[in-house]
């Protein structure tokens, strides 16, 4: 019996780097959260401690600094950028895996105008992108993570099987709320990466809001479905949901009755769905998606 090495990578996690413009008055900033993982013949370092092959973390997160100091562009952009240059950079370097979060910032208005160099935090979204370059083939997945919805009706749960254990009763109308995080992979780099983004998202909220749903995977499918009837750039889309719940509470232990109108928000345990919604006619990739977790 042998022991050898399997795969692996390294890199630097969570580079904290703002960009500001101020090219005009009317600055504009970017807020990212950049991680880099580097791939290819870096054995010798964990047989033998020999780093000759290691491009240091440090250079690592030193290059995200550098390149944006001539500008980030869209994440994906960005991704594209950096991971192009990692994996180019030495022969033994074979593919870079450059994972992007941006936070939004919107800016802060004074007598109804916007003001042109102060803002304020944006809520809980965040923007997201992963870049793979393996050898000559580059893939970009992009998405977005806690984009929370709610609707107060147009939903129902009914049907499902009972056993000795089942306690939940059936509804044909409650609150239906999650924490949607989606990622999604395009066909090629040639995109529009900010117009496609912004149609992703208008599809995904817009049917959420539309669907009447008989339970979250039927959202789920439909949301999923709606993005790639109207977007042709992308190949596929994998989502994670977590069911919010909402429980109407008792009050009749204070003498009132609750005409659907008070509920206790139970942040866990909850259900969590999971699920892709892809083309049957494109080729998997799943080299984009390694290191991606939480996703089916």
């Amino acid at each position: 019996m042998a022991i050898v090495l399997g795969p692996n990578q390294y890199g630097k996690a969570e580079v904290r780097v703002v960009a500001v413009d101020r090219s005009s008055p009317r600055h504009t900033l970017v807020d990212l959260n950049v991680s880099s993982s580097l791939r290819g013949d870096f054995a010798a370092a964990h047989t033998a401690g020999d780093n000759g092959h290691v491009l240091t973390t440090d250079a690592q997160k030193n290059t995200v600094f550098a390149f944006a100091r001539d500008g980030v562009g869209t994440p994906e952009e960005f991704g594209l950028r950096l991971a192009r240059h990692f994996a180019g950079s030495y022969d033994w370097i074979t593919g870079a895996r450059v994972a992007v979060e941006s936070y939004g910032w919107e800016r802060i208005s004074v007598g109804g105008t916007e003001h042109d160099h102060s803002f304020r935090k944006a809520g809980a979204e965040v923007r997201t992108a992963v870049v793979t370059v393996d050898g000559a083939d580059a893939h970009v997945l992009a998405g977005i993570g806690d984009l929370v919805v709610l609707k107060t009706t147009g939903s129902e749960f009914w049907g499902f099987p009972r056993d000795r254990y089942t306690t939940l009763a059936e509804t044909h109308d409650r609150i239906l709320a999650t924490a949607v995080t989606a990622r999604w992979r395009y066909l090629g780099t040639d995109v529009d990466f900010d117009a496609a983004f912004t149609a992703v998202r208008t599809a995904l909220l817009e049917t959420f809001a539309t669907t009447h749903s008989l339970a979250l995977q039927q959202s789920l499918y439909a949301m999923g479905e709606a993005v790639l009837e109207r977007c042709p750039d992308v190949a596929e889309i994998r989502m994670s949901m977590p069911n919010r719940h909402h429980f109407l509470q008792d009050l009749s232990a204070y003498g009132l009755d609750n005409p659907d109108v008070v509920y206790h928000a139970d942040d866990r345990p909850y259900g969590l769905i999971e699920g892709a919604v892809l083309r049957d006619d494109v080729p998997p990739a799943e080299v984009a998606w390694l290191g991606t977790p939480g996703f089916c």
